[in-house]
């Protein structure tokens, strides 16, 4: 379901410049893809998913967590990003669906880093 879209990602040197490093991925086994999916969620629907984010563009850190990183990666990082990317509007909250389909892009590029 997310590879073409991973697929073009690929071609984004920006995007394919962001990476999981040895420490993140023992962080990601040590809590479990559990906790990591709870945190991916959380982080969309705090940061990313209100309306009128008043730091758009600035809400998601390029360090610190393994769901920071692949949202860079994958384009799911800010609601401008989203736009591009995703096709998602920047305005309005972003809908169960819409937040789903983030989750899953991120979660999903985790995986692949882990192999």
């Amino acid at each position: 379901m997310y590879e073409d879209t991973l697929n073009r990602l690929k071609k984004s040197d920006f995007r394919n410049r962001f990476k999981l490093r040895e420490a993140e991925k023992v962080y990601i086994r040590q809590k479990g893809m559990d906790t990591i999916k709870r945190h991916t969620q959380d982080f969309i629907a705090r940061r990313i998913a209100p309306d009128n984010l008043p730091n758009d563009g600035r809400q998601t850190p390029m360090k610190g967590h393994p769901v920071f990183i692949a949202q860079h990666a994958t384009a799911c990082c800010c609601r401008q990003c989203i736009k591009k990317w995703h096709g998602f509007s920047d305005k309005g909250v972003l809908s169960a669906t819409q937040q789903e389909y983030l989750c899953g892009l991120i979660l999903t590029w985790i995986e692949k880093q882990l192999d």
